[in-house]
C-alpha cells in the first residue's frame, strides 16, 4: 500500500485530482478534513482548532487505508496544516510539527498554482499562492520527503500526475 498526498496553496486543484487519481486507480481517497470542520463552524477557527484539525484528518487517513488498494490518495495532510498555522498564527502547535515530522507518505505530489482562481468562502490567501507554493516547496525539500510538482489544467494536470506516479513506482513512463 502506497500513501500519496495531495498537497499545496489553496485553490491549486488538490481536490479535484484526488478524487481522479483514486478513481483512475480503482481506489479511495481521503477528502480534507478541514472543510468540514469549518462548515460546522462557519468558516471561524482560533489557532487549537488546527490541532484538533489535524487529528480529524489523521483519523480519517487512518479509518480509509484498509480500504484502499494499492494507493491512498489523501487531499491534504499535516504539511498544509503546518503552514496553514505558520502563516496565519506565527507558528505551528508542537503537535502538528510532530506529525508532520512523523506522518510519512510514500510520496508528496505539490500542485503548482496554476490554475484560475477558484472563489470559496473558506479560503484566505488568494494573494499569497505564488509566495505559498515556494514555501511548500522549501519545506519538503529541507525536511528531504519525496515530492514532485504537478503542473497543468484539466486533463493534462491528471495526467501529468498519472505519469508522475507511474514513473515514481515503476520506474516507467505509463502507456496511453
Amino acid at each position: 500500500m502506497y500513501k500519496i498526498v495531495i498537497t499545496g496553496p489553496e485553490s491549486t486543484g488538490k481536490s479535484m485530482l484526488a478524487e481522479k487519481l483514486a478513481a483512475r486507480y480503482r481506489t479511495i481517497w481521503v477528502p480534507e478534513y478541514a472543510r468540514e470542520f469549518l462548515s460546522d463552524t462557519g468558516g471561524k477557527y482560533k489557532r487549537e482548532d488546527l490541532v484538533l484539525i489535524l487529528r480529524g484528518q489523521l483519523e480519517k487517513e487512518k479509518e480509509a487505508l484498509p480500504k484502499a488498494r494499492r494507493f491512498l490518495f489523501c487531499d491534504t495532510g499535516p504539511l498544509v496544516i503546518k503552514i496553514w498555522s505558520e502563516v496565519k498564527f506565527g507558528m505551528a502547535d508542537p503537535e502538528i510539527e510532530h506529525a508532520f515530522h512523523t506522518h510519512r507518505y510514500d510520496l508528496y505530489l505539490l500542485t503548482f498554482p496554476d490554475l484560475p482562481w477558484q472563489p470559496d468562502p473558506l479560503r484566505e490567501s488568494r494573494n499569497k499562492l505564488p509566495e505559498l507554493f515556494e514555501i511548500y516547496k522549501k519545506t519538503l525539500s529541507d525536511a528531504r520527503f519525496p515530492f514532485r510538482i504537478v503542473r497543468g489544467e484539466g486533463e493534462d494536470r491528471l495526467n501529468n500526475a498519472i505519469r508522475i506516479i507511474e514513473e515514481y513506482f515503476t520506474g516507467r513512463k505509463p502507456e496511453n
